[in-house]
C-alpha cells in the first residue's frame, strides 16, 4: 500500500464504511492490539466486517488488519469496535513485563562479564 493510495481514497466511501462515525473508542485498541475472531461471518454482514473475521482467525495486530484491508487505521478501529461490541471478536493487548522484575545477582553478572572478556 502506498501513501498515494490512502490520499486518493474516496471520502464518501470511508464515510459509508464507518456509518458516518469519525472516531472509535481510542482506549479500547492501539496499533499492536491483537484481534481474534470469535465466530464465522454471517450472511448480510458488511463486507469489511466479513474480511476482518476471516483474516483474524489467528491473532492479528490492528495495524496488520489496516494494511490488509487497505484502509486507514482510524477507520479500521471503528470497524473493530463495532465487532467488539457485537462480541464477534476479542481484543488482546500484548503482555508486558511485570513492573517488579527481579534482576540477576550482581556477582553472577560480574562472572558473566569476566567470562566474556576471556573469550
Amino acid at each position: 500500500m502506498t501513501w498515494g493510495h490512502l490520499h486518493s481514497e474516496d471520502p464518501d466511501r470511508l464515510y459509508t464504511v464507518t456509518g458516518g462515525r469519525s472516531r472509535a473508542n481510542e482506549s479500547a485498541l492501539d496499533l499492536v492490539t491483537l484481534i481474534v475472531s470469535e465466530c464465522e461471518p454471517v450472511p448480510g454482514m458488511q463486507s469489511e466486517h466479513v474480511k476482518i473475521l476471516r483474516m483474524c482467525r489467528y491473532p492479528t495486530a490492528v495495524v496488520e488488519v489496516s494494511s490488509d484491508l487497505g484502509l486507514p487505521v482510524s477507520v479500521v478501529k471503528i470497524l473493530l469496535c463495532d465487532l467488539l461490541d457485537m462480541g464477534r471478536i476479542t481484543a488482546r493487548h500484548p503482555s508486558s513485563a511485570p513492573v517488579k522484575t527481579q534482576l540477576p545477582d550482581l556477582e553472577t553478572l560480574k562472572q558473566v562479564l569476566v567470562g566474556l572478556q576471556k573469550l
